[in-house]
């Protein structure tokens, strides 16, 4: 191995070296139900999701054997703490214990065994038979476990603690999401031989890639944990995704000592025309590596991969594969209705199918690093991914997760930066051969930070540049949300949300709108693309749609995809083109007609009502182990089997067979509440844990029954009167106790802005930059002089804080944009009435979003806005 390569493959397994332990004596088994795991020769990779007990709180001696669970709840995974979640700004922190028992046979000398958690929120410890054998700090990224010295032939029991309170030194340390705790992926139970590849321990490239011609070169990481050394041939096939082997790359040969890990690089000889992946044809090819000891294969491991080669430009804008592409993208955050953030893989790929569906070609994985499984269904589907690390910054919040982004404690500097670089280590380790990715996010927005920390913002994402270039050479690092702060040009592009594509419409480095939108609407919601600020980037016909695509803009992003859970509450989280539990606005068919040219449905509108409809998103649930689900949707129909607009209070029940709601066997859909039916519509995701016909039935007092089946293909047979049936799980929304509850807030410090006009070096973002030397100033001929705020959050507005540039007799009138889309008076000083720099005024108590101030400055003084600060109360 070169020198390099050593180097690297020690950085990489230093960053993700994070486990410790700790012995304890042999465990008593409780007499509890087990399930049976075989050993088989070979790799084997096992779902592990079914069969859990879960209990919220504190449960001293959990993690050993005898400890009694009985009256704990079953649960299957992926799983939350906060289930069934319907987007409450609140959530419960603390701790939650999940166990599970299973029986081992001997295990066959030379054999490992190891758990693979793809994620747990968000500080997760781990014990197997009473021995804590691993503790991760990091909600969004998987991590292995070997569990191979702490199991025995027979019963064994396996327990991990998981805690989702904020910690100081943990990103996120701000965010404006929901961060409930859980085991919310999914967990796999991992066979292999003591020769073998590690978890995802392979890197695939593709060097010398054109439309002609293209090699692959393999990385591949193998270790040795027996006890004897071991002579090892590497031997890696291409295959294409017809299953034709279209090269062998030369073998490898490495001696490892027990105990030690090495790599092999090999490269194969050039492949001609190979199939290049895009959204329009998302080829994909295996690398299929055997590990070979004496004759006998030891270890096989597969890796799906891509060819296909891009390029990023200040000038030029981005390419694909030689072909210059302006992008359209979504932004997406993963949590879904009732189930929260415990999605199933089926409704991940739902997702994305959705959003190319209607024509979209890109999605940035807001703000965190999203499951495993979604970036292997933006290969399969077609959708370029920017996977992007969770550290986040928000403003505006008395909350725990409205910290600053940065430690204000210097004693949590050093464990912050060094959990930061593992996740972002682990990020890309796990997802680094997706050729869907083509580029890595450090962060969004962290200049929502304490002013004394900002330096070492700009040092830390400096260092995750370098760190991201050094493990993965063929992506470039972006910074995202970086429209603040002087952060833009730290990587190697940049994503400016919001104001951005005004402010920055041509900053000399590869960029793209990283959000734009923000439209805030219930289901239905209007059939407009709801541009924001795109058109008032500078050089564009704010007359002309899409004048703004400049050529050496990369792409727009819209936020958002969906709606989701946040801690804003649900008016601020409901942005989507797609409501929570996943049915369209009318703003996603306007860009399905527009990017996919599929005209509009008709829209349902008001009638009699005679019967409800039930249709779902698959006849089938492929698996019944927590990866598959359908979704099933009720509708409102007339006499003639016509969609209306009605919404009545629906009942959707299993009536017979398997199946589990976020609510157990049945869920109350009701307009006006948080499970709610609009528009005539209502939708939720349904999953099984046996095998068998699913039997479902739509009420609605009054009207004539809906009725559909769903047939489960794989796993245990549901046997009627003998198979337990999923529990009640009744739904109320977590609330704080009232001492934790938080009072006025201040809101609009760095959130984006909007002016009639700006003077050169006097920009509009100058009035909320926390620094009252600098300032708004509108352009000489602006008669208008308007400055609006958008505090990117629905308030109650109290008060204005408002600093002029000088002492002087200035007057202004400031208003409000209410939740019904018009300008009310907040509070106004005539010309003369007071002459202070720096005025704090009560204002009327109106409800709404941005805030706008027309302003009349005094013959002979500064022109502009220094500071402006808004005080209230969130509104959920």
């Amino acid at each position: 191995m070169s020198g390099k390569a050593c180097r690297l493959l020690a950085t990489m397994l230093g960053w993700l070296a994070t486990f410790g332990a700790a012995v304890t004596a042999p465990a008593v088994f409780a007499e509890e139900p087990a399930v049976e795991v075989s050993v088989p020769a070979g790799r084997a990779r096992v779902n592990f999701n079914a069969g859990w007990r879960f209990a919220l709180g504190s449960h001293p001696g959990a993690q050993v054997a005898s400890f009694d669970d009985s009256k704990w709840e079953q649960v299957g995974l992926p799983h939350s703490f906060s289930m069934p979640y319907f987007r409450a700004p609140d959530f419960y922190t603390g701790d939650g214990w999940y166990r599970k028992a299973f029986i081992l046979p001997a295990l066959p000398r030379g054999r490992r065994l190891e758990l693979e958690f793809e994620g747990a929120f968000q500080d997760a410890r781990i014990f197997v038979n009473g021995r804590e054998i691993a503790r991760h700090k990091g909600g969004y990224t998987g991590f292995p476990v070997d569990i191979t010295d702490a199991v025995r032939a027979g019963r064994n029991l396996v327990a991990v603690l998981v805690n989702n309170d904020w910690q100081p030194a943990l990103p996120p340390r701000a965010g404006e999401h929901v961060f409930s705790g859980g085991l919310y992926r999914d967990v796999w139970l991992v066979t292999t031989d003591d020769v073998h590849v590690p978890w995802t321990g392979t890197r695939i490239t593709t060097p010398e890639l054109s439309a002609a011609s293209g090699r692959v070169g393999a990385e591949t990481e193998i270790r040795n944990s027996g006890a004897t050394p071991a002579d090892v041939t590497v031997r890696t096939s291409v295959i294409d995704g017809r299953g034709k082997i279209v090269a062998r790359l030369p073998d490898q040969r490495l001696k490892l000592a027990p105990g030690e890990m090495g790599l092999a690089r090999q490269l194969s000889m050039p492949i001609a025309r190979p199939e290049l992946w895009s959204p329009e044809s998302p080829s994909l090819y295996r690398a299929v590596t055997s590990l070979i000891v004496k004759g006998r294969e030891r270890d096989r491991f597969d890796t799906e991969f891509g060819f296909r080669r891009f390029e990023w430009t200040a000038d030029r804008g981005f390419f694909l594969n030689g072909k210059h592409r302006y992008f359209r993208g979504a932004n997406v955050h993963q949590d879904q209705a009732g189930w929260g953030d415990a999605v199933t893989n089926g409704a991940i790929e739902r997702d994305v199918r959705m959003i190319k569906d209607a024509g979209f070609d890109f999605i940035r994985g807001s703000h965190y690093p999203h499951d495993p499984h979604f970036a292997e269904a933006t290969d399969r589907i077609g959708v370029m991914f920017l996977s992007e690390m969770s550290f986040w910054g928000t403003a505006g919040f008395r909350n725990p997760w409205g910290a600053s982004a940065y430690p204000t404690d210097p004693a949590d500097r050093t464990e912050f930066d060094a959990n930061a670089k593992r996740q972002l280590a682990e990020m890309i380790r796990i997802n680094r051969n997706r050729p869907s990715i083509v580029v890595w996010g450090m962060d969004n927005e962290v200049f929502f930070t304490a002013p004394e920390t900002m330096p070492d913002v700009r040092r830390l994402l400096s260092e995750m540049v370098a760190l991201t270039h050094q493990l993965d050479p063929t992506r470039p690092a972006a910074i995202d949300g970086a429209q603040r702060g002087d952060i833009d040009k730290l990587g190697d592009i940049a994503g400016y949300n919001g104001d951005g594509a005004s402010l920055f419409a041509d900053p000399g480095i590869p960029n793209f709108v990283a959000e734009y939108g923000t439209t805030m609407s219930n289901r239905p919601g209007k059939y407009e693309p709801g541009w924001d600020d795109l058109v008032n980037t500078r050089g564009a016909d704010k007359g002309k749609e899409g004048s703004w695509r400049l050529p050496w803009r990369s792409g727009e992003v819209i936020w958002a995809g969906f709606d989701h859970g946040s801690i804003a509450g649900k008016r601020f989280g409901g942005m989507g083109m797609i409501d929570y539990f996943r049915l369209p606005k009318r703003q996603y068919y306007w860009y399905r007609n527009a990017y996919a040219g599929v005209p509009p449905p008709v829209w349902p509108v008001a009638g009699k009502p005679a019967a409800l409809r039930i249709t779902t998103s698959a006849p089938t649930i492929a698996r019944a182990d927590g990866t598959d689900d359908v979704q099933v949707i009720v509708s409102v129909v007339d006499s003639q089997g016509r969609r209306l607009s009605n919404s009545s209070p629906v009942r959707l029940s299993i009536e017979a067979g398997p199946g589990e709601l976020p609510t157990g066997r049945s869920i109350d859909f009701a307009p006006d509440s948080d499970i709610e039916i609009r528009d005539g519509e209502a939708a939720i995701a349904l999953r099984s844990w046996q095998a068998g016909v699913i039997r479902l039935r739509a009420t609605s007092p009054g009207l004539t029954d809906g009725a559909a089946t769903v047939r489960v293909l794989e796993g245990p047979q549901f046997v009627p009167g003998k198979t337990a049936l999923a529990a009640p799980h009744p739904y109320s929304a977590f609330v704080r106790p009232q001492r934790e509850r938080p009072g006025d807030g201040e809101f609009g410090l760095n959130n984006p802005t909007f002016a009639s006009s700006s003077a050169p070096a006097h920009s509009s973002r100058l009035a909320n930059d926390g620094d009252p030397a600098t300032y708004w100033s509108p352009a000489p001929d602006d008669s208008e002089m308007t400055l609006a705020i958008d505090l990117e959050r629905v308030v109650e507005v109290h008060s204005l804080t408002i600093t002029f540039p000088q002492s002087a007799p200035y007057g202004f009138m400031a208003e409000i944009l209410d939740e019904q889309g018009q300008w009310r008076k907040l509070v106004d000083e005539f010309p003369g009435m007071q002459d202070a720099i720096t005025r704090k005024l009560e204002t009327e108590p109106v409800v709404g979003r941005r805030v706008r101030i027309r302003f009349w400055p005094p013959k002979d003084a500064t022109v502009g806005i220094s500071e402006l600060r808004v005080s209230g109360a969130l509104q959920n």
